[in-house]
């Protein structure tokens, strides 16, 4: 953990509190960190998706419908 933290309080469904303190036990890491590395990822994730969608945002827009009868078209469907 780092030097700069911020304790805060957590409500965890009781399956995920035992698998979290399992997986600390079991990896010699400190539940904080387990936290802290899952909420990094999930954020850079969350950041990759927002760019692909800034990238694609001059694309055209087509409705469920219209993809659908072009899947039908092409013989996909």
């Amino acid at each position: 953990m780092g030097s700069e933290t911020i304790r805060s309080t957590l409500y965890l469904d009781p399956a995920l509190h035992q698998a979290l303190r399992l997986k600390a036990a079991t990896s010699h890491r400190s539940m904080s960190d387990i936290v802290n590395d899952a909420v990094r990822v999930s954020l850079q994730e969350d950041e990759e998706d927002l760019a692909a969608v800034a990238e694609r945002a001059g694309e055209a827009s087509i409705s469920y419908e219209a993809f659908l009868a072009q899947l039908k078209a092409d013989g996909t469907i």
